[in-house]
């Protein structure tokens, strides 16, 4: 059997004695495109994505990618990316930032400004290459960590909360370039609060609640029929959402 390309067996986190993640067994293969992680505040979403990037260190169970363990304390998996809400960008114009990224295939710097230039393309940011990236607007700075991310040809890219600060207008825009990652064969696990986002976005949903992994659904399913009483009591204290999903 081939092996899974993310696995989380086990996985308990309890930072201070306290339990954030309570035995989450998860696996991803490549049947799935785009998984979003639901859930209310403080159940573990966040802390389960940087777990599974190697960010942080179980105190129980284990963490595999493409069958390997994690690389060392605190260092994340190559193969992966990840984006958070409120992305870190160097100084520097825009496509500085992208020339920054390392290279996987070791191209020259000419190639490697070529294929910047490409990626701003993709994201819309190509008038921009010369801007500052600190004086970008919310969304852009969104695009450009996700360009960022995209360039180092990620099997999976976590996102976390990516719209969570932006106006409908940016939230599509990065919702469409969601899209185009899923297209080009790229896995994505997001969170997300936005509910019609996930639905949106969504081949699969998971919910997680009180640190235990609940509930893993084809999104469809999911939101028309949660299998579980925290699912349904967590759907229907959301309603609005659906306003927005229409």
């Amino acid at each position: 059997m081939a092996e899974p390309l993310l696995r989380l067996h086990a996985v308990s986190f309890r930072p201070t004695g306290r339990t954030v993640l309570d035995g989450i067994d998860f696996e991803w293969d490549d049947s799935v495109r785009v998984c979003a992680l639901i859930g209310p505040n403080g159940a573990g979403k966040s802390v389960m994505l940087r777990t599974a990037h190697g960010l942080l260190e179980p105190d129980a169970g284990e963490v595999r990618f493409e069958g390997r363990p994690p690389p060392g304390k605190g260092l994340a998996f190559e193969g992966q990316a990840l984006v958070f809400q409120h992305p870190s960008l160097f100084r520097g114009t825009v496509l500085e930032n992208l020339l920054l990224v390392p290279d996987p295939a070791g191209r020259s710097r000419r190639d490697r400004r070529e294929r910047a230039l490409q990626m701003l393309d993709r994201v819309g940011l190509r008038s921009l290459s010369g801007a500052p990236a600190l004086k970008l607007s919310g969304g852009e700075r969104q695009r450009l960590a996700l360009a960022r991310a995209w360039l180092t040809e990620p099997r999976l890219m976590l996102l976390d909360e990516p719209t969570a600060s932006l106006d409908p207008s940016a939230t599509e825009q990065v919702e469409q370039l969601i899209g185009d990652i899923r297209a080009s064969g790229c896995g994505v696990l997001i969170v997300s609060h936005n509910l019609g986002q996930a639905a949106r976005l969504a081949d699969e949903v998971v919910f997680i609640h009180h640190g235990r992994l609940l509930e893993r659904q084809p999104a469809a399913a999911f939101f028309d029929r949660p299998r579980t009483s925290e699912a349904r009591h967590f759907l229907q204290g959301a309603l609005p959402w659906q306003l927005t999903a229409a």
